[in-house]
């Protein structure tokens, strides 16, 4: 199960489902930006931006049809709007509830795993600064920071009681790993751990609990955070020790790239070793970088291949790497690599 929301989210499923497609999605529906506000105004759904690219990154389709999904209008009244949103509007109609629209678009689309709304509640997300100011609305929140220029404190949703979609919870429990992230900090993972019963489930769940840490801090939302102020930051909005294990990058990036991205008020996330080792935080660091674009990401293959990793050995311990469950495990495995 993968927790979160936006690209970060997207892109580390590419990478899982090549690997299982027993992979659940649950998405926060706080985006009220861009083309998914503009419908969320105008028609009254959920936005649909970060579940079309949640069901599109695990989606078996043709290359074409992804790319007229993916396609962005470039002129009149529908200027910048995404044709897959338009797509789950327009299903949305024909259905009873946002949620049957997602299924049904994903079985159209021959997802592999499933995608959920966190909730089917309208909520608006805001946060609450350190110096008691308020921002409301979610695109707000990280542009309005940059010129306010004081930390984030927490966030909220209002209504103050969002009921969760009953699959969210029933797939919490059943999960065999919990992924948050990678994503915005505080406006794509912690949203959906606000909504009631979501942090209790993943406090219930047996699962192994994992957050891969961003490689840039985010302007406005997460400036000057470490790896740890991250890790904290989750454990204010939910509970102490919501995290078994820490995924983070500790490849070099190009020095071009780090002044591109310091023009923009980001910087890399530090590694602080002696706070994880005193939250009692398992960690495991390598090159999970891609370039692309003039972009950092996540690398998809090598991001999924760690998650996995972590999984294996959660389930069969590292001294047990001679069982035969954990050798045919292994030999699936890697057919399934290649």
């Amino acid at each position: 199960m993968a927790i979160g929301g936006g690209t970060g989210l997207s892109t580390m499923l590419r990478g899982l489902k090549e690997y299982s497609s027993n992979i659940t999605a649950v998405v926060t529906v706080a985006d009220d930006g861009g083309g998914s506000g503009v419908l969320r105004q105008d028609l009254g759904i959920l936005p649909p931006g970060d579940i079309r690219n949640c069901i599109m990154a695990l989606a078996n389709t043709e290359p074409i049809m992804e790319k007229l999904l993916q396609y962005r209008f470039q002129d009149g009244m529908l200027k910048g709007q995404s044709f897959g949103n338009l797509f789950l509007a327009a299903m949305d109609g024909i259905s009873s509830s946002f949620e049957q629209a997602v299924q049904r678009m994903s079985d159209v689309l021959a997802v592999k795993g499933r995608v959920l709304p966190v909730t089917l509640e309208d909520i608006k997300l805001c946060a609450e600064l350190e110096d008691g100011y308020i921002i409301a609305g979610e695109s707000k929140i990280g542009n309005h920071n940059s010129f306010h220029r004081c930390a984030i404190k927490r966030v909220y949703l209002e209504p103050g009681r969002v009921k969760p979609l009953d699959e969210v919870i029933h797939a919490i429990g059943e999960a065999d790993v919990i992924v948050l992230g990678p994503g915005s900090l505080f406006t794509s993972i912690i949203p959906n751990l606000l909504v009631d019963g979501v942090c209790s489930a993943i406090k219930n769940s047996k699962a192994l609990k994992v957050y891969v840490c961003n490689v840039m801090t985010q302007p406005g939302e997460t400036d000057g955070y470490t790896v740890s102020d991250h890790i904290k930051a989750l454990e204010r909005h939910s509970f102490e020790g919501i995290v078994d294990y820490c995924i983070f990058n500790t490849s070099d990036i190009p020095e071009l790239l780090k002044k591109k991205y310091s023009e923009d008020g980001a910087q890399i996330v530090r590694i602080d070793f002696d706070e994880l080792d005193k939250l009692g935080i398992r960690f495991l660091g390598g090159d999970f970088v891609c370039i692309n674009n003039g972009y950092i990401r996540h690398d998809t293959r090598r991001l999924a291949q760690a998650i996995m990793d972590l999984v294996f050995e959660n389930a069969f311990g590292k001294d047990n790497r001679e069982s035969a469950g954990y050798v045919n495990a292994i030999k699936q495995y890697k057919n399934m690599v290649g």
